[in-house]
């Protein structure tokens, strides 16, 4: 065979010499049967010779078929298979529930995981549930060799970095990569298996020869993977450190001649939520454990170091905590315990931490440095769903009220008053159906209930923004502004903007709607821990927050301009007209109702006072209701005659007509003036107290501060008043406002 090779060989022009050939027995010539897992099914491939095909049937269409090379070749091989006419069966991750895990198949299942997992941002509750038992199960049924672990910290990687609610499975994520480190076999004394959200190394040790151990990771920005360095002083950009000392020899398992001690490295802070702390974590998460250990390490003699860099610059009113992560605290799903660590130093950016126990160590920075304790959030949760009851209830007989009794809705103040309390009364109900609604476990219900809720607190703020154009239409512009279907713009607005606001939150970020536990997730006994609300910050801010800053601003500066308007109308009129202390102390309260002025309290708990705040804000806001009811029903007097004339019996009882005798008999007689051409509106119609009753004359009093218990309401625009004295006093001229759509008639 050789001489053969070696001959030249020629043909035409075409000339071929060899000058070196090497010749090799192959010993083996076919590939050996193989049971293969993959998406589109189970595949038991049968003993084939090289250079031969294999086929099988399609396991979910049996009339198409999968092909699969056999390479003849040194190493005979198996070649990817050819499954294009195959039909998917695994088709969502949630199929994956179905597959059978073997010791065979457990890297293509871990390879199926990847490929479902590709191009997704964010997975359900029940997606992880499948996903992570999966994960699991190949942990514990399998050899974990080098090219499994390393899938399986890709994977858990993975999931790591997508938007996912991870709260409630960080004690599974821990224990499935502590697994992996304890369970690999097959790599060297030290081996490190490195993704970009989790780093996962591992010393075997000799304990006599133990004398310490540092790891430590260092990292370029998001997105890169990670540099891990064992026994090395901590570099310039190092984000994590810890250093063991040599005592902890003592506590190796006896029965082993070389321990593991084993590393972890978490990029991701997300993973190890507690919604009980009031602080945050500011730092990136590192561990240490030594595997096949019968109890906890702890109470060391020499304490563990911990230098974790700042993922926040840390000033000298924030308070920096050292903690570990308590796997049995908050009924088993793990949080953060202070036990047994001590904060050493701190600078700006950096904390090292002195502990005497092994665990996952991290840095909570507690902004406000006045969080609220356990206690204070119960009496808040309480007020706050107590108020919205009632308040509810209180928003209820308003709306009906208004609704019921024509002649109270008759005014612009009225239908903007009935149009605030529908949007009050929908975010009450909302806000108080949200937590049960959550704990359903239906997305689509969970996500309809945040919208409704975000929905109806911007329909409120918009509807108190409206009250404060009213008023600065009414008052301070007066009869120089002509509104065309004055209302209907006004509902448009105010119900139409928040739509459009919560239809563009929906097309740009379809995952902003969500809860705080996912579907099919444990619910807790606490009433707030369920809450379908918006979960990204960027579009909270935005949409609720920069949105209710821009209202209450606006509504801040009516608020002065009206009372430095009332107050120097009060001081042109007559002394007999002026109210009373506690009669403008009402007006102001009603003001401040109105414009919505009391949400402003929620920008300012921080601070010293922020418990304080806190009280004001819920008892103001979620009492709201109760407080429209009360100024605006029970302490107005034409809202009282009318339920006296339609709803009381016997003697509480008020006849209709008595009301239009009473307001005759205090009616100034009618004196002639001079005819005027009028223009007259519907939609610029604004009623004025001295309007209420159409036989009182137009005086001064139409702006008495007054005014805005009856209800807010100002003087009727571009309309033909009824006759006045045919000389008014000088004062009494000196409040009226000119006239601009009345003109005297020429004769």
């Amino acid at each position: 065979m050789r001489h053969l090779l070696l001959a030249p060989y020629s043909h035409g022009d075409v000339a071929i010499a060899t000058q070196d050939i090497q010749i090799s027995r192959i010993l083996v010539v076919s590939c050996q049967s193989e049971t293969q897992q993959t998406r589109k099914g189970l595949f038991e491939w049968p003993e084939t010779k090289g250079g031969k095909n294999a086929s099988q049937p399609c396991p979910k269409n049996t009339q198409r078929h999968a092909t699969r090379h056999c390479k003849l070749s040194l190493s005979t091989r198996w070649m990817a298979p050819d499954l294009q006419e195959c039909p998917l069966v695994v088709e969502s991750i949630c199929d994956l529930d179905d597959v059978e895990v073997t010791p065979g198949n457990a890297l293509d299942v871990v390879e199926m995981m990847q490929s479902l997992l590709s191009n997704r941002s964010k997975l359900s509750y029940q997606e992880l549930k499948v996903v992570l038992s999966k994960l699991k199960e190949v942990v514990v049924v399998c050899v974990v060799t080098s090219i499994l672990g390393e899938a399986v910290i890709n994977t858990i990687s993975y999931i790591l970095e997508t938007r996912s609610f991870l709260s409630p499975f960080t004690n599974t994520i821990l224990n499935i990569t502590e697994a992996v480190g304890d369970h690999m076999v097959g790599q060297e004394d030290i081996s490190s298996l490195v993704a970009p959200a989790v780093v996962v190394s591992m010393v075997d040790v000799i304990p006599a020869e133990f004398a310490g151990l540092t790891f430590g990771v260092s990292s370029d920005g998001p997105g890169s993977e990670p540099e891990v360095f064992l026994n090395r002083l901590p570099l310039k950009d190092t984000v994590a450190f810890i250093s063991l000392p040599s005592i902890l020899q003592h506590s190796f398992p006896s029965n082993q001649s070389s321990p593991r001690v084993q590393f972890q490295f978490y990029g991701v802070p997300q993973l190890f939520r507690d919604n009980h702390m009031k602080q945050i974590l500011n730092s990136f998460v590192v561990s240490a454990s030594v595997s096949n250990t019968s109890c906890q390490i702890k109470d060391l003699q020499d304490n563990i170091t911990v230098l974790l860099q700042h993922l926040q610059p840390s000033y000298p009113h924030m308070d920096t905590t050292c903690v570990y992560w308590n796997f049995n605290k908050n009924n088993g799903q793990g949080g953060w315990d202070p036990h047994g660590c001590r904060k050493h130093n701190s600078s700006r950016d950096f904390t090292t931490c002195l502990c005497d126990h092994l665990t996952h160590f991290g840095i909570l920075l507690d902004v406000s440095r006045a969080p609220v304790d356990q206690a204070n959030e119960h009496v808040l949760t309480i007020i706050t769903y107590v108020g919205c009851g009632v308040s509810t209830l209180f928003l209820g007989i308003t709306v009906l009220t208004y609704t019921a009794f024509a002649k109270l809705r008759r005014d612009y103040p009225s239908k903007i008053l009935i149009n605030l309390s529908l949007a009050l009364l929908g975010l009450n109900l909302a806000f108080l159906l949200n937590s049960w609604l959550s704990t359903w476990g239906v997305e689509g219900l969970c996500v309809a209930a945040a919208a409704a809720l975000h929905y109806f607190l911007l329909a409120s703020f918009t509807w108190m923004g409206l009250e404060g154009v009213n008023m600065y239409f009414a008052l301070v512009k007066v009869f120089n502004a002509y509104v065309p279907a004055y209302i209907l713009k006004f509902c448009a607005l105010g119900w139409g903007l928040p739509l459009v606001i919560c239809v563009l939150v929906f097309v740009v970020n379809r995952e902003a709607y969500g809860s705080q536990l996912y579907p099919d997730a444990p619910t807790s006994l606490e009433p707030l821990d369920n809450f379908c609300w918006l979960q990204d910050d960027i579009t909270f801010y935005v949409s609720v927050v920069a949105y209710a800053l821009l209202v209450f601003l606006f509504n801040i500066a009516v608020f002065v301009v009206v009372l430095i308007q009332i107050r120097h109308m009060q001081a042109n009129s007559p002394a007999g007209t002026r109210g009373g202390l506690m009669h403008n102390l009402k007006g102001v309260a009603t003001l401040t109702l109105l414009l919505g002025l009391t949400w402003t309290v929620g920008f300012f708990t921080f601070g010293p006072a922020r418990l304080v705040l806190l009280y004001m804000f819920s008892v103001l806001n979620s009492l709201q209701g109760i407080f429209i009811f009360l100024f605006h029903c029970l302490m107005k007097e034409t809202v009282r005659k009318q339920w006296r004339i339609h709803l009381c019996l016997g003697k509480f009882r008020l006849e209709e007509h008595s009301e239009l005798s009473h307001s005759a008999s205090v009616a100034k007689p009618r004196q002639r003036v001079p005819s005027v051409h009028s223009v007259k509106s519907s939609a610029t119609d604004s009623t004025s107290a001295s309007y209420e009753s159409s036989q009182r004359g137009w005086s001064c009093k139409r702006l008495d501060l007054g005014l805005f218990m009856d209800p807010l309401t100002f003087p009727r625009a571009q309309m033909s008043y009824p006759g006045v004295g045919a000389l008014p006093n000088p004062t009494t001229r000196a409040m009226e406002p000119p006239h601009p759509a009345v003109e005297p008639s020429r004769h």
